[in-house]
């Protein structure tokens, strides 16, 4: 059976409702401090301020504060996807929520939609996809590494709340090569979307646009201006993808409070880079930039591919 057929789902993580044991809280202190535990029932955890009792925050619906027994007051609420993918734990770098957030905006994930991810890292961007094409879609995440996608697993169980012997309904992950494991996972034709999160994603581009639906669209996720470069230059000489798209994302908190409102000292620049491009329909070349590249943009010293026309 495909990877992308219809099955009956098995997952059952909900996040709404009274806390259970199982189920992992966020706890933040007057100064900001946080801690993530999983509710156990009968355990005890153990602060600065003294012992807090799980059996004491299994039972509420979230969104209260707890005393420890040394007179320390926390917050209590189910970690948000954003605090989650901070803090988990880690095999790959994770994609922060800035460009998770802008991955699912701008590559356009849909509720149902059939989409690629390669890799999987440690299942933060994972976690967002899932979120975006619902029970109903289907997510395929390529890892080359075992160890991480161990991590992957375990950290998209600990999010949705499921065990070791339940699945995301929408969710399949194989350890491989893209290139090599896409023609078999995929009929040509059959995939919304495809993220690539991954060293060298120019590599992929033969058989992403082979499994990409007319219309679909892929997005590239890379951390330098060298892979930058490449990958754009890549997708414009594949010939059906429309002109690619680059930008990176900037995020500055605000400081205020009373007449003091000014930007924060702190803030989340640059991460990485992402490119989209849609895929035309086979055998229908896209239209040629018709701005010229400045002298020596294409010079001596550049190998890799040109785009048409140059």
């Amino acid at each position: 059976m495909s990877d992308f057929e219809q099955h009956e789902p098995t997952w059952s993580g909900v996040r709404r409702g009274p806390l259970r044991a199982g189920e992992w809280v966020r706890l933040t202190d007057a100064k900001g401090r946080r801690h993530n535990l999983c509710l156990a029932e009968g355990a005890t955890f153990h602060t600065n301020k003294g012992a807090l009792q799980h059996d004491d925050l299994i039972g509420r619906d979230e969104g209260f504060t707890v005393t420890s027994a040394g007179g320390g007051v926390y917050l209590v609420f189910r970690p948000l996807l954003s605090e989650f993918v901070v803090s988990m734990p880690r095999g790959a770098a994770v994609v922060y929520p800035k460009d998770a957030a802008q991955v699912v905006a701008m590559a356009d994930i849909f509720p149902g939609a059939v989409v690629v991810e390669a890799g999987a890292g440690s299942g933060a961007l994972t976690c967002s996809l899932l979120r975006a094409v619902g029970p109903q879609g289907r997510l395929l995440s390529f890892e080359r590494r075992q160890e991480f996608a161990d991590v992957a697993r375990r950290n998209v169980r600990q999010f949705f709340g499921v065990t070791a012997d339940e699945t995301h309904p929408a969710w399949s992950l194989q350890v491989g090569d893209l290139v090599e494991s896409l023609p078999e996972a995929a009929a040509p034709g059959s995939v919304d979307r495809v993220v690539l999160d991954m060293l060298a994603p120019w590599e992929c581009v033969d058989v992403v646009a082979e499994a990409l639906a007319p219309g679909g669209l892929v997005v590239a996720y890379v951390a330098t201006t060298t892979q930058l470069g490449r990958v754009v230059e890549t997708l414009r000489a594949h010939g059906e993808f429309t002109e690619p798209q680059p930008w990176e994302t900037l995020v500055r908190d605000w400081h205020v409070e009373g007449l003091a409102v000014r930007p924060s000292h702190k803030m989340n620049g640059h991460t990485g880079f992402l490119v989209t491009a849609r895929r035309m329909a086979p055998g229908n070349p896209a239209p040629v930039k018709k701005r010229r590249p400045a002298p020596g943009a294409y010079g001596e010293d550049y190998h890799g591919p040109k785009p048409l026309g140059v």
